[in-house]
């Protein structure tokens, strides 16, 4: 082994990066030393390159423990990528693709190599690697050790045979998700001896995490897919059917899906999920089964369609978001009924297991309902302490809760009538008789002749749920388990009751009231739009050339770097984020050919109108659809309503408006464009000039969407005409 100076010249040489994330030179440390480990870094932390790097300089053979056949092939693509030596030994092997790997390794000429857990263990694969120099042992996905991790897996605690065999032999183990229970475990299963434990920073700035009550999940999902057209993403769901039948309707709806469950024959599995890395589908519905098996960098948002298991399992899932460090949303849409589904699944695990699942339910419940910031409570879940006021990357701190002024009184009510009712009934039916329902179930029972009958009128019953519900996470209630679980006050309960203890409690506030947003990371700052575009058809052609997944050629951060910088020769392209010495070389030439031809392209065309960015197709006034919208377009229907009732993209309805707005002339911006936009736009025109919208959207650091400047723009030009007329 050599010092770490050499590992930072081979990260750069090699990945093409300029300097470690946090705790990976730790990590590395640890490595060259010797000396056993355990390194937590969250999802897109750079666990990887924490073994990968030290690999170059080891002087035996490096074993990667891995679970999933298509994580092993997307590692080892990425690595052949970059010019490192790298084969996996799975069962999905031909006898004949092993034997080759095996004569490299005789050759001394592979770096790593990975392995399933079950394959490396078996007698005769121990009794060979015996007889090597082993480098040392990487344990990645590490949390599958432990009974208490999100992914148990039993053949991973046979790995503890690897320190009885090789006893001098270093074990490094790997995970994104394990808290102080699950990192004890690993460590003492593994047999680690004085074992260097890096816990990472759990805070990931560039997510932006929503949870919201679960209505009309489809509804619900649809509109957030409006906000990333064109962009990688997951949706969990629970089960099977609803993969199925989410990805069906949204394909109905034009989002281009597929379902990706256990229920699909291997061949399937492969064929979709090989179909989500390479783009050709841009949004994959799955179980919470899959998971491990994706390394895609360039996904944009996650969302779960149902609670999942466990906050360790959220933070897993949801962290296959933003993986390239760049900005990506995650949403949850929960239900109450989620935990009892959950429960049913469970069902076949023993007392243990139970008992596990069920504390994992009530965490991952008491964040669905917590009014305290999402990020905190994902870092204190892993030990983490937080320090910080705000994290400014979640709903809670984004201001879309209202904290209760009065939650001692709101409290009180609540708890009271629990006890008036005899803590005999559910959260449903308790909110009825606060709200003052008069339903049958309320009138026969007597229910209305309560004390507690009405005290919570003025609110809604989904606010009245929602408060039992954060009654519930801060121990002030109990709901009991069974089919039909009830409700009981608590000690600290009857604490809140005698005015000592003070809940707390908040409103989600509506979409209307809640305050704009402006994204923590702005990383599209300087990048010419339209390059970028370009660059990533290139992309695609070039992964489907050579059978490579996209984001293994490049992520979109490289992309956004190279439309960016736009480098003209090699040299340059090294300077660009990913780009390293044997990537420069491979892919440079195509790169800087495109490059150059978009900037020739872009000085002969500087002086010309640019309202079809992005490209939309002028509509023969004929057209029967442009005549239909025209007609709504007059009755001041705004743009998502006439998409809704056309069942037409929002996109293809801007572009009937623009047409709309330039055969009549219009002038005024309402309603597709509020007054204060309309000025605050025309005052950076005033600079720009009208001919071209690029420089106006880069103003705004893409603030405004092309459709909404084009809206604009189109206006004051028609006042311009009004003028000169």
């Amino acid at each position: 082994m050599r010092d770490l100076s050499e590992q930072s010249a081979n990260l750069k040489r090699y990945w093409g990066y300029d300097e470690f994330l946090p705790l990976q030179a730790e990590a590395l440390s640890a490595i060259l030393q010797g000396r056993d480990s355990l390194t937590v870094l969250p999802t897109g932390g750079g666990k990887s390159l924490c073994y990968q790097i030290p690999a170059l300089s080891s002087s035996g053979l490096v074993i990667v423990v891995c679970p999933l056949v298509a994580l092993m092939k997307d590692q080892v693509d990425g690595l052949l990528e970059c010019g490192i030596a790298a084969a996996a030994v799975h069962s999905g092997m031909s006898a004949d693709t092993k034997r080759l790997v095996f004569a490299k390794i005789a050759r001394r000429e592979l770096r790593l190599l990975y392995m399933a857990p079950e394959s490396l263990l078996r007698p005769q694969a121990l009794d060979y690697f015996a007889k090597l120099d082993i480098g040392y042992f990487a344990i990645d996905e590490a949390h599958c050790i432990s009974a208490w991790g999100h992914d148990f897996r039993p053949e991973y605690r046979e790995l503890a045979t690897l320190r009885s065999r090789f006893p001098t032999t270093p074990i490094h183990a790997f995970t994104a998700t394990a808290n102080l229970r699950v990192r004890t475990e690993i460590t003492d299963t593994l047999h680690m001896r004085d074992p260097q434990v890096l816990v990472g920073d759990f805070f990931r700035p560039n997510l932006r995490y929503h949870v919201v009550k679960k209505q009309n999940a489809l509804n619900q999902i649809a509109s957030i897919l409006e906000k990333h057209p064109n962009e990688s993403g997951l949706i969990y769901c629970i089960s099977r059917d609803e993969t199925e039948s989410i990805a069906d309707e949204l394909n109905k709806l034009g989002h281009a899906s597929t379902a990706y469950h256990a229920g699909l024959s291997d061949q399937e599995r492969t064929k979709r999920q090989e179909a989500f890395i390479n783009d050709e589908m841009r949004i994959l519905v799955a179980t919470i089964a899959f998971g491990m098996g994706i390394d895609k960098s360039d996904i944009r948002f996650v969302i779960h369609a149902g609670m999942p298991k466990s906050l360790s399992n959220y933070q897993q899932e949801s962290g296959r978001a933003g993986r390239d460090r760049m900005e990506a949303e995650c949403w949850l849409l929960y239900s109450v009924n989620d935990a009892a589904i959950w429960r049913r699944i469970l069902d076949g695990l023993n007392e243990s297991g139970k008992a596990a699942a069920e504390v994992s339910l009530a965490d991952i419940h008491a964040f669905c309902v917590s009014n305290r910031c999402r990020h905190q409570l994902l870092c204190e879940h892993f030990g983490q302490v937080w320090t910080r006021e705000r994290c400014g990357a979640c709903d809670v701190c984004m201001g879309h809760f209202q904290a209760m002024t009065d939650s001692l009184v709101v409290g009180q009510k609540i708890l009271s009538c629990v006890v008036k009712a005899g803590q005999n009934f559910g959260a449903a039916h308790i909110a009825k008789i606060l709200s003052g329902s008069r339903s049958a179930e309320v009138l026969n029972r007597g229910h209305d002749q309560l004390t507690t009958f009405g005290l919570l009128k003025e609110f809604r019953q989904g606010d009245i749920r929602d408060w039992i519900e954060q009654l519930i996470s801060q121990a002030y209630l109990l709901r009991t388990p069974g089919e039909y679980s009830v409700l009981k006050v608590t000690q600290t309960g009857y604490g809140v009751l005698r005015g000592k203890l003070e809940p707390q409690l908040s409103r989600a506030l509506r979409s209307s009231d809640q305050p704009t947003h402006t994204a923590l990371v702005d990383s599209w700052e300087g990048v010419d739009r339209t390059l970028f575009e370009q660059l990533r058809i290139w992309r695609r052609n070039v992964s489907l050339s050579r059978q490579v997944p996209a984001f293994i050629l490049c992520g979109d951060t490289s992309l956004r770097d190279l439309a960016r910088r736009k480098p003209r020769d090699l040299q340059q392209l090294l300077g660009v984020h990913g780009f390293g010495e044997r990537k420069s070389q491979d892919l440079g030439p195509q790169l800087i050919e495109l490059i150059t031809s978009h900037s020739i392209q872009e000085s002969t065309t500087a002086g010309a109108t640019d309202w079809s960015q992005p490209s939309q197709h002028r509509v023969s006034p004929e057209n029967e659809c442009f005549q239909t919208a025209s007609a709504l377009f007059l009755q001041g229907l705004s743009v998502d309503q006439i998409a809704e009732r056309m069942s037409r993209a929002t996109s293809t309805v801007y572009g009937y408006l623009t047409q709309y707005l330039q055969d009549n002339l219009i002038i005024e911006p309402q309603p597709w464009l509020s007054t204060i936009d309309l000025e605050t736009i025309a005052a950076v025109a005033r600079y720009s000039g009208l001919e071209r919208l690029k420089p106006i959207h880069e103003a705004f650091h893409g603030r405004y969407h092309y459709d909404k400047l084009r809206i604009a723009v189109t206006i004051l030009h028609n006042r311009q005409l009004q003028i000169i007329a």
